[in-house]
């Protein structure tokens, strides 16, 4: 079973920026597509951005324009580039693999706090 392991999160003002990284330990490029989602505290878990195997990438509306998806398959590696953050992107990021536009493999990892706050 492929692991996947979020990683980048941290503390930054509103306006800054963060990578996040999502590390598979194995190949992801017959994968339909790989997520990321997150969950704010008292919230549901949400669908923030998707790429697909060919490269198409699709956006919740709350991030569109700032942040960006982007795969590196040689290194089995899923980028979440955030910019011009706000305290409402505060979450635990996770990214997850999708078998079809749906269906969702594997399970929930650790993964990464990011926190927006002055």
């Amino acid at each position: 079973q492929v692991q996947l392991v979020e990683s980048g999160g941290g503390l930054v003002q509103p306006g800054e920026s963060l990578r996040l990284s999502c590390a598979a330990s194995g190949s992801i490029s017959s994968i339909y597509a790989m997520g990321w989602y997150r969950q704010a505290p008292g919230k549901q878990r949400e669908l923030v951005a998707r790429i697909s195997s060919g490269g198409s990438t699709d956006y919740a509306d709350s991030v569109k324009g700032r942040f960006t998806i982007s795969r590196d398959d040689a290194k089995n590696t899923v980028y979440l580039q955030m910019n011009s953050l706000k305290p409402e992107d505060t979450a635990v990021y996770y990214c997850r693999r999708f078998m079809s536009a749906s269906l969702l493999i594997g399970s929930w990892g650790q993964g990464t706090q990011v926190t927006v706050s002055s």
